[in-house]
């Protein structure tokens, strides 16, 4: 009997210590001071073999040990960053961008799905107001897809699905 007291005892005072989500406040943070998510390691300095013949400076332009996470992306995947375009369609996908837009091209299509999503969340979660909160994923359930109902279809159907994730 004293043993299971003793134990009350402290998981009540651990229990005391944790503070609820005091963790949680302690790292958010209105200061206004550096956002250690928004620093960029850069890559590290390297002395040219040849000195007398270093590039002239370009105020505003790239310096090469400025962090390009996009090529180095491309690199780790087995692409060439090279071909990155910065602006534009790549010649390669050219083919690819004139097909989908051969019924021509809304150019403020991304202001009209925003509107029609709002519009159909609304609808879809009528009750939304007594929580306070959107309730996309509720209102899109219906459209969910069923990752292992699929799989099973397609292996039902004979298609080679050699691995999957366990349920």
């Amino acid at each position: 009997m004293r043993k299971a007291i003793v134990m009350g005892v402290m998981v009540l005072t651990l229990a005391a210590c944790a503070g609820g989500d005091r963790g949680l406040r302690d790292l958010r943070s209105n200061s206004g001071g550096p956002d250690e998510f928004q620093v960029n390691p850069v890559n590290p300095l390297v002395l040219p073999s040849d000195l007398s013949n270093l590039p002239a400076p370009t105020p505003g332009g790239a310096n090469r040990v400025d962090p390009n996470p996009n090529g180095e992306a491309v690199a780790a995947l087995g692409g060439n960053p090279a071909a990155l375009v910065p602006a534009g369609i790549p010649a390669t996908d050219s083919a690819i961008v004139a097909a989908a837009g051969r019924n021509g091209v809304d150019p403020s299509i991304r202001q009209t799905l925003a509107a029609e999503d709002q519009a159909f969340r609304s609808r879809a979660s009528r009750l939304s107001f007594f929580g306070g909160r959107d309730r996309y994923f509720a209102a899109y359930a219906r459209q969910a897809l069923d990752a292992y109902a699929e799989l099973q279809r397609f292996r039902n159907a004979g298609v080679a699905t050699p691995t999957a994730p366990p349920q």
